[in-house]
């Protein structure tokens, strides 16, 4: 199976670049699945439903979200009729929608994707994700009813995520990092054939501070005082995930490559 995960999407000019790029890259990569985390989407804060719309239109088969799921307020309502976005596992036991979901893709074959919030330097005391995650993969074992598995872990520390990984070595086909904004260099196979890579970067502006205008996010690191609201950056995008290949029999990865494409970072593609 083909996969492309896409990272954080920031504001406008992150859902630019996935529906200028989207549909063309599915169908040069013959991608079978396409997974896009939405959680930054809207005003680089939360994902509305119109914004979720255009993700999935463009040719998303799944959004994640994060720590900013219900940022906007009209996520809580949406997300109970919209099947396609996940939201994490622990974020609260109240909170509406779904941490995990199978979907088919479009080969036919079954794809599992849920996504964990970390807690190291989160704002929040989220649940433990390794718990979480447990419960789903005990559930749902790798080359079994779902002959994909996608675990997005949305978190701070680079730590958290790469234990993450190598404790669903063997357990999922794919363990990518989200949060931070910034892609990683470190795309592997793990021993027990798990795709892995710290964190995907985002999709947006990366003449910026983490997708934001710069002036306010260093008159704060300068000043230690808040003047104005963040913003998102609105020159072109790089769209920025990794692209992985399994083997359908086992949901092991057998290729992974970071993928870049458009703005100021050098392109990478499989």
């Amino acid at each position: 199976m083909k996969i492309l995960f896409l990272g954080d999407v920031m504001g406008r000019a992150g859902r630019r670049a996935i529906t200028e790029n989207l549909p063309r890259l599915r169908e040069n990569w013959k991608l079978d699945f396409v997974v896009v985390n939405g959680e930054n989407a809207t005003g680089g804060m939360g994902l509305s439903g119109a914004h979720a719309k255009v993700l999935l239109d463009a040719g998303a088969d799944c959004l994640t979200l994060g720590d900013h799921a219900f940022d906007q307020k009209d996520m809580l309502s949406y997300i109970a009729q919209e099947p396609r976005i996940v939201r994490p596992l622990n974020f609260s036991k109240t909170a509406p929608g779904k941490g995990a979901q199978l979907f088919k893709a479009r080969n036919g074959k079954k794809v599992l994707v849920t996504q964990a919030l970390g807690q190291v330097f989160m704002k929040r005391p989220f649940d433990d994700p390794f718990s979480a995650l447990d419960t789903v993969l005990k559930t749902h074992p790798l080359g079994g009813l779902a002959q994909a598995i996608i675990v997005d872990i949305h978190c701070e520390a680079t730590s958290e995520k790469m234990a993450t990984g190598h404790w669903c070595d063997g357990r999922a086909s794919l363990v990518v990092g989200t949060h931070t904004h910034v892609p990683t260099s470190d795309a592997m196979i793990l021993p027990g054939g798990t795709g892995y890579l710290t964190d995907a970067g985002m999709c947006g502006d990366y003449h910026s501070v983490i997708g934001m205008e710069k002036t306010e996010p260093m008159r704060r690191f300068i000043t230690g005082m808040p003047k104005e609201r963040f913003t998102p950056a609105n020159n072109e995008a790089t769209l920025s995930g990794v692209y992985l290949e399994t083997d359908d029999k086992t949901g092991r990865a057998t290729r992974i490559v970071p993928v870049r494409e458009g703005g100021l970072l050098r392109a990478s593609a499989p």
